[in-house]
């Protein structure tokens, strides 16, 4: 009787103490154990699953200073909601069924982190100000401090985070792990605030707080990294040596030994040859073999310090050809070629294309990506207008020529085209290191540098175009001689009754002979030659707008006055007519200014030819007020103009828009003085005068609505279809009055002078749709309906879409690139009227904004979308 009395009574025990009601010791110790070894354990386990995923799918960028903590992707949060939903039962049930336990607070701390990674900011602040107030453990207390402190420099709230950080300097009693977390968090915070000394501090007590040898390894190479970018070469050559202890990533291993060489001797060194050998040896290494393209980029950068351009750029070619671990880094391959084309060589139509091979590589989220847009604009500008200015010279040469003769060019440049594909072939034939068993093919007549017909890249290439010289377009089918009975003797080309070749689709020829996309036939060749006067006339206007949009662009934003003189020289002398010889002239005078050379010539030409042009007070008043306040003087002025006109005040309306033209030449408002300066000729000045001052400003203006208004000016004038005179002064008034009232001037000024943003028409744009983080959880198919949107609408604009956080209570997806903001805009246009998603209701997708790249990432940093929409209203819409 006695094993069992002792068994009833253990199991009437163990009954009692699961009761959390009753606070004795049997029962503390049953709860606390059952709450320790399960729900706490089990959520650390869960949360240490988390982190790690976070660090695997982190891609580390060598080439920028390590971030402090590895950034949180809202997909990958999204794969382990399962997983929080876990914690946050755990903690859950150990909060309600083991009250009396002390891993109460523990289980809290880990609801807020839940919380916390699924961006419900405001539930995980409460539960860490919650545990800071009543719990009774310090330890609890400083790591929701902690974890607050690094959420609100999360979020950029840096006023609460430093008073987080006050209130902690004051506490006691921070356990060993908790002030390694707080170093590291304080480190952060230095990080996002820009304070290198303050991020350094912080790093080296973090690095004495911890004994993990993993997390020691990746510390001291991000001091190293901030010591090497402060000059401090001794200390960051000893930093990357303590990198490699620890047993850390190859990959971080590697470029931990190269920059401490860079440091320590490459650097320095005189030996030139020694350092060669070097990267050459890294190179050969076999363990290296995913790292090629970094050793040679770093080779690169040597020789450019050498002065050795040729070879270094030689190098970032074979670099971007070589496979690498790491998309990003021919990111930078890219980027330094273009550099090197624009800074170096001057070649502005290389640079483009390699800053396009650039932006393949990046996405919008990474550091260089806002640099890289912010240089792409204006060299796809020149692009366009340098390839309109090479076609459309060569097309009018060749439509002065007789057909003899532009068959004679067609000939030779097909001759051309096919010794370029010749040649191309023989550098992909070029011998390479031929191992053992090469020769041995070779002895057996297969090997690298056989005659054999198939094995021979150029023979081949030879005998495709021999071919299609001979034969033209021809399926690959059998007995295709039979199929077909005539054909050209010049080319080989099937006549008009050949079904079964004119019948076929010319792409999937293309497909089976890639040849024939490539060699174009003389048909088509002098079917592009213009042949009517009003065709040669077209390219005459694109050749107009080209010099001067290249001329413009090469003084403004290459600052490069000598070459902005040619194109700008060459449009006078060859459109002396032009309807933007005035801004010629005047951009001619600024950038002999700049030069030092005869800039009165072009000041004379203005006051001569074009005495009332804004370009000519501007020259004639180089002292006058420019900018905001510009703005805001000829704002007030126009509206006197306008009102004195209206009340029929003609000269005084006229003598006011003179002298505010003169005092203020060029601002936003110039248009809008010139037009009403217009409308005031058509009161007191002859109508020939008043017709061809409007058919002058309809073709100089750029603002397309002035442009209408002039357009119905010009209609009433000539008695055409259109608005009458009155009807359009009235329109004009009562819109521009209402739209240009002073006080809403001051406004818009005291707006942009507050806001970050600015604005940029010409720069690559990006399209957002922002969502709340719980409705973008439940928009899993809306990136797969804008691909299809894509397909069916832009399937040739190459546009590419992807989601981020930009806050954790805000989820942002992306449409991108788009060159300009015109391009944006149309865009926006067509998504509005055209888009449908079961993911986005009509109120979601009204928030829809563009914004450019430049701004993007002044919103990225700011994470504030209610001052960006703001901006976005006053600008866009």
């Amino acid at each position: 009787m006695r094993p069992i009395l002792f068994r009833l009574f253990i199991i009437a025990t163990l009954f009692t103490a699961c009761s959390s009601e009753k606070n004795t010791f049997t029962n503390r110790v049953f709860h606390n154990t059952t709450s320790r070894y399960n729900a706490v354990f089990y959520s650390q386990q869960i949360l240490d699953e988390i982190e790690d995923a976070i660090e695997k799918d982190h891609r580390e960028d060598y080439s920028q200073v390590l971030p402090i903590f590895f950034p949180i992707d809202s997909g990958l949060i999204d794969q382990n909601a399962d997983k929080l939903k876990d914690i946050r039962e755990f903690a859950s049930k150990a909060i309600e069924w083991h009250k009396i336990s002390k891993w109460v607070d523990d289980s809290y701390f880990f609801l807020g982190m839940a919380d916390y990674y699924e961006a419900k900011f405001d539930d995980a602040s409460n539960t860490f100000r919650y545990l800071n107030v009543n719990s009774k453990k310090k330890r609890v207390r400083h790591k929701s401090l902690i974890q607050l402190m690094r959420q609100f420099t999360d979020l950029n709230n840096y006023d609460d985070a430093a008073y987080v950080i006050d209130y902690l300097s004051k506490e006691t009693g921070i356990n060993k792990e908790n002030r390694y977390h707080l170093y590291k968090n304080l480190a952060y915070y230095y990080d996002k605030r820009g304070d290198v000394n303050g991020k350094i501090g912080a790093l080296d007590r973090a690095l004495e707080l911890t004994k993990d040898k993993k997390e020691k390894s990746r510390i001291n190479f991000i001091l190293a990294q901030l010591y090497q970018r402060e000059g401090l070469d001794n200390l960051a050559y000893s930093y990357y040596n303590e990198s490699l202890k620890g047993n850390p990533p190859y990959e971080r291993s590697f470029f931990a030994q190269l920059f401490a060489q860079q440091v320590a001797e490459l650097n320095k060194s005189r030996d030139v040859k020694r350092v060669r050998d070097y990267y050459d040896n890294l190179y050969k290494d076999s363990k290296n073999l995913d790292l090629r393209d970094v050793i040679l980029y770093e080779k690169a950068l040597f020789e450019l310090k050498m002065d050795d351009v040729e070879e270094a750029e030689n190098l970032l070619i074979r670099a971007a050809k070589e496979e690498g671990r790491n998309p990003l880094q021919k990111g930078y391959i890219y980027q330094k070629l273009a550099e090197i084309s624009y800074e170096i060589k001057k070649d502005f139509r290389s640079t483009k294309y390699y800053l396009d091979s650039a932006l393949a590589n990046i996405r919008p989220t990474d550091v260089i990506y806002a640099e890289v847009n912010e240089k792409k604009g204006i060299f796809d500008s020149y692009v366009i207008h340098f390839e309109t200015i090479s076609k459309n010279d060569s097309l009018i040469r060749l439509a002065q020529m007789s057909p003899e003769e532009q068959g004679l060019v067609a000939e030779m440049f097909i001759k051309q085209e096919e010794q370029r594909l010749i040649r191309e072939a023989e550098e992909k034939a070029m011998p390479k290191s031929t191992g053992i068993f090469d020769n041995l093919l070779a002895f057996g007549g297969r090997g690298s540098g056989e005659s054999f017909y198939f094995d021979n890249s150029v023979a081949m290439q030879q005998g495709s175009i021999d071919f299609y010289r001979n034969w033209g377009s021809r399926p690959l089918d059998d007995n295709w001689r039979r199929n077909v009975q005539g054909f050209q003797a010049d080319r080989g080309t099937t006549t008009s009754d050949s079904e079964d070749v004119s019948d076929m689709d010319q792409s999937q020829l293309e497909n089976e002979n890639p040849l024939l996309g490539q060699i174009p036939d003389i048909e088509s060749l002098l079917a592009q030659i213009p042949k009517t006067e009003k065709e040669i006339n077209a390219l005459k206007l694109g050749l107009e707008e080209s010099y001067f949009e290249l001329g413009k662009l090469l003084f403004f934003d290459f600052k490069e006055p000598e070459i902005s003189i040619e194109y700008l020289e060459s449009l006078i002398t060859t459109y002396p007519n032009s309807n933007k010889k005035a801004e010629a002239y005047y951009i001619l005078f600024l950038a002999n200014e700049e030069i030092n050379g005869n800039a009165n010539l072009y000041a004379q030409r203005l006051n001569r030819e074009f005495p009332e042009s804004p370009f000519t007070y501007s020259v004639n008043n180089p002292d006058a007020v420019k900018g905001n306040q510009a703005f805001l003087e000829s704002s007030r002025k126009y509206k006197e103009a306008y009102e004195q006109y209206y009340a029929g005040n003609y000269s005084d309306s006229r003598n006011l828009i003179r002298s505010t033209l003169e005092s203020y030449p060029l601002t936003k408002n110039t248009d809008r003085l010139l037009l009403l300066d217009i409308m005031v000729s058509g009161k007191i000045d002859d109508q020939d005068r008043y017709k061809s001052r409007l058919e002058n400003y309809i073709q100089t203006t750029e603002n397309p609505e002035l442009v209408k208004m002039a357009r119905n000016m010009l209609l009433a004038l000539t008695g055409e279809k259109g608005q009458d005179l009155d009807q359009t002064e009235t329109i004009s008034k009562e819109e521009t009055v209402e739209e240009e009232k002073v006080e809403e001037i001051e406004e818009e000024i005291k707006s942009e002078e507050d806001s970050p943003y600015r604005e940029n028409p010409d720069q690559t744009h990006i399209f957002v749709i922002s969502l709340s983080a719980d409705k973008a959880k439940e928009s899993k198919n809306l990136l797969a309906d804008l691909e299809t949107f894509h397909m069916q609408n832009f399937a040739s604009a190459r546009l590419r879409t992807g989601n981020m956080n930009l806050n954790r209570e805000e989820v942002i997806f992306i449409v991108s690139p788009f060159s300009n903001a015109e391009k944006a805009l149309s865009y926006r246009d067509k998504f509005m009227n055209d888009f449908n998603s079961n993911s986005l209701e009509p109120s979601d997708k009204e928030n829809c904004f563009l914004i450019s790249i430049g701004n993007f990432q002044e919103l990225n940093r700011r994470k504030n979308l209610n001052e960006y929409r703001q901006f976005y209203r006053s600008v866009y819409q």
